[in-house]
């Protein structure tokens, strides 16, 4: 059994439950037997993790299919946070369907996934809307809390100070819009609005070579040619280590960030990063991973997560 590192830190918002500083996210890879991905949860539960998100468009569904079978005999001490894909439908079909694959008769939260226009988010609060019907999934036991997922900070400018909302989910990390960390961390805090962020790695783009989530890059530049005339093999793109991209985030200081930690020796070297963040990073220590961030992500295709190239 995975050692105990982490114990609940602070408050998740107004939800009143304590969270731990990481939190479990997307390990769904269809290419991996269950009983494996399982046990992947588990081991991050067993690490004192306490916090799991998922959704229904993650891999078709297998995503919930895992944490409800992870959870089962923990669902107490885990907050589950789950998706409505399709804001523009029907609310509480989409529920019926995620809690049956999670096997659960509820979630502690609910939020609408990437919400990322302000004419989304309108129609969500029109009467009748989403938001709506989110609330009388809460008042029927279907869910606990509810909140959106966003990849703009104008929406969540827009939203957190509506009253509707118990937790927002957003980027956090060496590259992301200065919006997120500057105005919006501190915003949600004020309204007493949980933060659960994720991008601490860029979708991957900050530790290695692909255009995200493990995808190939297309064109990667080489080394130089070695003295035989053949291309090298050695990438020439810079890239991150877990820990300065850790170390950055946590410095932020979201009440969770989440991680999508897939395999064993991926979840330690986060753990390993975790456990060495004993204080925040100065200013001018943040500044140089920025950099290094900017450097690292270069001709790695489009980040989604930034609606403003302002860094």
């Amino acid at each position: 059994m995975t050692q105990q590192l982490f114990q609940p830190r602070r408050a998740l918002g107004r939800t009143g439950f304590r969270a731990t500083q990481l939190g479990i996210g997307d390990v769904a890879d269809r290419r991996l037997p269950l009983a494996q991905l399982v046990a992947t949860v588990r081991r991050a539960l067993d690490a004192g993790l306490n916090l799991v998100d998922t959704a229904p468009g993650y891999e078709q569904g297998y995503s919930e299919e895992i944490v409800g079978q992870a959870l089962q005999g923990r669902r107490d001490q885990v907050f589950v946070i789950d998706k409505i894909d399709h804001a523009e439908q029907p609310v509480l079909p989409q529920i019926e369907a995620s809690l049956k694959r999670l096997q659960m008769d509820h979630t502690d939260l609910f939020v609408f996934h990437n919400l990322s226009t302000l004419e989304a988010w309108s129609a969500l609060t029109s009467p009748g809307g989403g938001m709506e019907q989110l609330a009388q999934a809460v008042q029927t036991g279907k869910t606990r809390f509810m909140g959106i997922s966003s990849h703009h900070p104008a929406v969540l400018a827009a939203a957190i100070p509506s009253g509707l909302l118990d937790v927002v989910m957003f980027p956090v990390g060496p590259y992301v819009d200065w919006q997120y960390i500057e105005d919006i961390l501190p915003l949600a805090h004020k309204h007493h609005v949980g933060t659960v962020c994720f991008k601490a790695f860029g979708a991957g783009k900050l530790l290695g070579d692909t255009s995200g989530y493990n995808q190939p890059l297309q064109d990667r530049p080489r080394g130089k040619l070695s003295s035989g005339g053949e291309a090298a093999d050695t990438p020439l793109l810079p890239r991150l280590s877990v820990q300065q991209c850790l170390h950055y985030t946590l410095t932020c200081d979201p009440d969770v960030t989440l991680l999508g930690l897939s395999f064993p020796n991926e979840q330690d070297a986060a753990f390993a990063a975790a456990q060495t963040f004993t204080q925040p990073l100065a200013q001018a220590q943040m500044a140089a991973i920025r950099q290094l961030a900017v450097e690292a992500i270069a001709n790695k295709g489009p980040c989604w997560w930034n609606p403003v190239e302002k860094h």
